[in-house]
């Protein structure tokens, strides 16, 4: 699963994807090569002639880093999935970040776009650019994305300093929690996506990344796709020490016959986090890992 539909909330989303016939396809979209710090995930060159002033924000990875870099007060437009952090309410909705409704984007008289880096929309990024309108689209998938897309963010609203504190104090954060698990027995945990067809994040994701540094080892780590479609017979062969999954999920799993075959569910290691903080691989990392942290290690503190 790619980081735009975990930060979206993945069952509003993949149901609406199933309509396409997008949903597996979704966590395989193109991605070019790493581009270079002057191009964004299209490939396209970025260029900066002045700090953007009316900024349309499609994803809620974006819209979270430009109110942590001080530009919420540009946003004029957001994804109708972008509510964090409450003040990002207040921004005029203009609909959906999969295929977004150009005529929508155009009404709010943006200087800048920023798009969610998929296939699908590839089509409104060359008709908002046909329109004069500067684009940039951003696949943060995994915490190496994080830390490049704030700053072309910060870059690209004039606020470098503010990101390069931002990553600063996120990298921080997240070493610390580090530090303090590295000497912990760490458990196997499969990382619940999906139930039908059965999804898991891969080692693909920054998800997987957060459960490594907080001191457990993803089961999947060994699939490179952020998320991937696998069987149930796989799982109860790799016999995950615990399960991570959302409220909504966890109290599904728990109450489906066929999930206690695991061990980690009949010994009460079906371990629910909470999505709207873990989800976004965004300025509140370090806080995620540390909950994580907290689920596979109550008995160690945690700085």
């Amino acid at each position: 699963m790619s980081a735009f539909l975990l930060s979206v909330g993945w069952r509003s989303v993949l149901a609406s994807l199933a309509l396409a016939g997008v949903v597996v396809a979704c966590a395989k979209t193109e991605r070019p090569r790493v581009p270079a710090a002057d191009r964004d995930d299209y490939d396209t060159p970025i260029v900066v002639a002045a700090p953007a002033e009316r900024i349309v924000s499609l994803n809620p990875t974006s819209t979270e880093i430009l109110f942590a870099l001080g530009a919420g007060s540009r946003l004029v437009g957001r994804s109708r999935w972008d509510n964090w952090p409450a003040a990002a309410r207040a921004v005029p909705d203009v609909g959906d970040a999969m295929r977004p409704s150009v005529e929508q984007i155009l009404a709010v008289r943006p200087t800048l776009v920023v798009l969610y880096a998929s296939g699908d929309n590839r089509d409104a990024a060359a008709a908002l650019q046909a329109a004069g309108i500067r684009v940039v689209a951003l696949k943060i998938d995994r915490i190496a994305d994080f830390t490049r897309g704030v700053l072309m963010l910060g870059r690209l609203s004039g606020t470098d300093i503010a990101a390069r504190i931002i990553v600063d104090s996120v990298g921080r954060s997240l070493a610390r929690v580090r530090d303090a698990m590295r000497n912990t027995q760490r458990p196997t945990v499969f990382i619940h996506v999906w139930d039908n067809p059965l999804m898991a994040i891969g080692g693909g994701s920054f998800l997987s990344e957060l459960v490594e540094i907080a001191g457990a080892k993803n089961v999947y780590a060994d699939l490179s796709d952020p998320s991937a479609q696998v069987s149930f017979e796989d799982l109860l062969r790799r016999a995950p020490d615990a399960i991570l999954a959302g409220p909504d999920a966890a109290a599904r799993l728990s109450a489906e016959p066929r999930w206690r075959a695991l061990g980690a569910v009949r010994n009460g290691k079906l371990l629910t986090y909470d999505t709207s903080l873990v989800a976004r691989p965004s300025v509140r990392l370090g806080e995620a890992a540390r909950s994580l942290a907290a689920l596979f290690h109550p008995e160690r503190a945690i700085p």
